[in-house]
């Protein structure tokens, strides 16, 4: 309902501007609330303009000092019943809200359609329809899923998330790692040391350990190595033996990685990978050629011409001497079957920052075959994650950091006096460690790297993943308290105080976070309005009781907690998080 304020006061001010309505409620925002609020009788409802924001956008000419101009404008402003006073800063007007109407629009909409609260506003209308298609994760097969994989997964995910909640048709894909010379390594090592026994018993550890011998004997066995090229040879044949066992790898690592996805909380609409586009590089190849863009080298290599000047300062190369394809030639494959299959309007690729160059050469040439859609394709790149170890040393497979996080978690439960009697004591530690986890990692911008430390990540105060579980299960149990009591939000009159409004206030904000997390597809934005929003919330529960008030305060406080709490849950779900009751 953070609309109908903005609205309100674009009404007002487009009478003294003469601009639209709908021009100038994208200017119009809500004054931030700090986490540290200390509680006086200066707490305001604010909404703001800058004055600058309407010279750019030729709302009023440039007509001497901006202060002055900023006083002019706040003078000829109206105001109202929801604008009690329009007061002017240093280059910016505030719009005082009647604290009561904020109070009863903001929970009227929270506590009717609570899950439509935010997404649904003015400001995001422009960002619904349309169909997003979102790579990420995309591990290799025939290896345990690793824990540098994390990043790209729970990325992903958010993106994914986020573009649904804001209306998009979305499609995951999951494109898998599984072609390539590397195959021909594991199938020939496979050949000579590997054990079907083994690979029913234990299968990613056993295609570890044989890729792990092979790439050590390949070093000093030049067989080795012939042996590996015979045997991609006979996977790019499609010879019957070598794809068995090649399809006997892919689906026992698919199945292991989705039982990981399945504790993540992550699902795929498809599963994709570089084998199935293999086959469709001749066609590229060929396109490209038509159009005089792929041109042969002394070496016999096939380049792609990237250079400004079209002098070969730059390139990137598509085939092989030997006439193989490349990664990048079976992306640009993949990109177009994508197109031609689910029409997407936007595509998001969710990759480590070592394969920027990748995507821009990647953008660059779908571009110059002519495919316009090539703009509305993007790399989101994350940093590294330093120094992530368990008790048991260095981390390398990504199980091992969610069997940590649930460990230390139910080792934190049980030492705590404010825990619960849980009935499932695993599942709860288990989805507050995976909390944990997600937020360390939004925290900061996600092209920075980041060093990793348990204690940090794990602790119950501060901005973590924890206390943001706590403040929801928190909230739960006040409403399961009061669970006998029917209350409604007819009468709010007695949150007119400033812990309230702080809370109303900053739920203001939350169609903005949501805009600006589209914008730029950083997590951050949305991980701090949360992590406010818990810390307020945190401050009116001990302020605002609810038992022994009257029963006026008692329902209007209710009701105020119970919109927070459906605010929390819909952000946390969002960042890819699932909330829990108890803790």
């Amino acid at each position: 309902m953070a609309c109908f304020f903005r609205r309100s006061v674009a009404l007002q001010l487009s009478k003294v501007v003469g601009v639209s309505e709908d021009a100038l409620i994208p200017l119009i925002s809500a004054v931030p609330v700090s986490k540290k609020h200390v509680c006086d009788l200066r707490t305001t409802s604010d909404l703001r303009v800058s004055v600058n924001s309407l010279l750019q956008r030729g709302a009023v000419p440039p007509d001497g000092d901006l202060q002055t101009q900023t006083q002019a404008l706040a003078n000829q402003i109206k105001r109202d019943a929801v604008v009690e006073e329009v007061v002017a800063g240093r280059g910016v007007i505030h719009f005082r809200l009647n604290r009561l109407i904020l109070a009863q629009k903001l929970l009227e909409q929270l506590h009717s359609e609570p899950d439509g609260f935010g997404v649904k506003s003015d400001l995001l209308r422009h960002l619904q329809g349309g169909r997003t298609l979102v790579e990420f994760s995309s591990p290799n097969i025939a290896k345990k899923f690793h824990a540098g994989h994390l990043r790209s997964t729970i990325i992903g995910n958010f993106i994914a998330n986020l573009k649904k909640a804001l209306g998009k048709d979305v499609i995951r894909v999951n494109y898998l790692g599984d072609w390539g010379m590397q195959f021909g390594l594991l199938g020939a090592g496979f050949e000579r040391f590997g054990s079907q026994e083994k690979l029913k018993t234990r299968p990613l550890e056993h295609l570890f350990e044989v890729y792990v011998q092979v790439n050590r004997e390949v070093e000093s066995d030049e067989s080795v190595r012939s042996a590996a090229a015979e045997f991609y040879r006979r996977l790019v044949q499609r010879e019957d033996q070598a794809l068995e066992l090649w399809r006997q790898f892919r689906e026992i690592t698919v199945d292991e990685y989705k039982r990981i996805y399945q504790r993540l909380g992550v699902d795929f609409d498809h599963y994709s990978g570089e084998s199935f586009h293999d086959g469709q590089t001749q066609n590229v190849l060929e396109e490209l050629k038509t159009k005089r863009l792929l041109k042969t080298t002394e070496k016999g290599t096939g380049v792609v011409d990237l250079s400004a000047m079209g002098d070969m300062s730059s390139y990137a190369t598509l085939v092989r001497s030997d006439g193989t394809s490349l990664y990048i030639t079976r992306d640009i494959a993949a990109a177009l079957d994508r197109k031609q299959r689910f029409g997407f309007d936007e595509m998001i690729y969710v990759t480590d920052k070592s394969q920027s160059v990748h995507f821009q050469q990647l953008f660059h040439i779908l571009s110059a075959m002519g495919h316009e859609w090539a703009e509305r394709c993007h790399h989101v790149a994350f940093g590294l994650v330093q120094g992530m170890s368990t008790r048991r040393g260095e981390v390398v497979f990504l199980e091992d950091v969610l069997e940590e996080a649930r460990s230390r978690m139910i080792n934190n439960m049980r030492q705590s006096r404010t825990s619960k009697v849980l009935e499932e004591p695993e599942l709860t530690a288990e989805r507050v460690g995976i909390s944990a986890l997600i937020i360390q990692d939004f925290k900061g911008p996600l092209i920075s790297d980041y060093k990793f430390d348990w204690d940090k990540v794990l602790q119950s105060q501060g901005d973590t993943g924890v206390f943001l579980q706590y403040t929801h299960a928190r909230l739960c149990s006040l409403l399961r308290r009061h669970a006998s009591e029917s209350y409604s939000c007819r009468d709010v009159s007695p949150l007119t105080d400033s812990r309230s409004v702080s809370v109303l206030q900053h739920l203001l904000r939350y169609d903005e976070v949501l805009l600006q997390s589209a914008n730029d597809l950083q997590p951050r934005h949305l991980v701090n309005f949360l992590m406010t929003l818990s810390h307020l919330v945190a401050s009116a529960h001990r302020e605002l009781p609810v038992k022994g008030s009257p029963a006026a305060a008692a329902q209007a406080r209710l009701c105020l907690f119970s919109a927070v709490r459906s605010v929390l849950a819909n952000g946390m779900r969002i960042l890819g998080i699932t909330p829990v009751d108890k803790m």
